[in-house]
């Protein structure tokens, strides 16, 4: 084998080991990409959740400030529900 073929053998398999260290990093890097898309769907859904707790939470707050609001107007006989003796 002559200096020139040995050259070019190397050559090829250098650009071979280059060629799949690319397609190792393209795959990393899509990986990276979909595991991103992947946490920040996940984090959209979680502030969707905690919104939808907070907006019970606080529908319940003030139906329970009605109830007792009511409950003292009635005790203090201006509440509408009262009857009268």
């Amino acid at each position: 084998m002559s200096a020139g073929q040995a050259y070019g053998h190397a050559e090829a398999k250098a650009e071979n080991v280059a060629g799949a260290a690319k397609d190792t990093a393209n795959k990393a890097q899509d990986k990276a990409a979909d595991a991103a898309n992947e946490a920040g769907d996940q984090a959209q859904l979680r502030k969707e959740e905690a919104s939808s707790i907070l907006q019970q939470t606080g529908e319940q707050v003030a139906n329970m400030a009605q109830g007792a609001y009511d409950g003292v107007k009635n005790t203090l006989g201006v509440g509408e529900t009262q009857q009268k003796k």
